[in-house]
């Protein structure tokens, strides 16, 4: 059993996936995509899916502070419904309230990388956060 976490923006996909026994979870890639333009990287996103066997996605949701729902929120449901579309596997939702500034947070103090390199890793490991805390949660 293969989960694959995916933190969704507007230009790109965090990419991270389990370990087959559910426990870890590791950042792939960061595929670009423009939300505008209707290009959602489900060309590279097949060739992870029958690559790592992934059985089910678990999409980041942005949920606003105050627990209420915004314009980004609608967008990672609408990619989750289109990933149901494509793939026919089940999608769950985690909350990601604060993911990315803990991948900052994370990069700045542990990695000491410059702002420009923590912009190239950043949604990965947010996605691998995503997951983890699914995991977590769940298994």
């Amino acid at each position: 059993m293969r989960v694959m976490g995916l933190d969704v923006g507007s230009k790109t996909v965090g990419v991270a996936i389990s370990d087959p026994l559910g426990f870890t979870a590791q950042g792939l890639e960061i595929i670009p995509i423009d939300e505008e333009k209707g290009e959602f990287g489900f060309e590279r996103l097949t060739e992870l899916v029958q690559e790592y066997k992934v059985d089910t996605f678990v999409v980041g949701l942005p949920k606003n502070m105050n627990n209420t729902s915004g314009p980004r929120v609608e967008a990672s449901q609408a990619y989750g419904n289109q990933l149901v579309e494509r793939f026919k596997l089940p999608v769950e939702y985690q909350d990601e309230r604060l993911t990315t500034v803990a991948a900052e947070r994370m990069l700045i103090e542990q990695a000491d990388i410059s702002r420009g390199k923590r912009k190239k890793v950043i949604d990965k490991l947010a996605a691998q956060l995503i997951l983890q805390n699914y995991l977590d949660r769940t298994f």
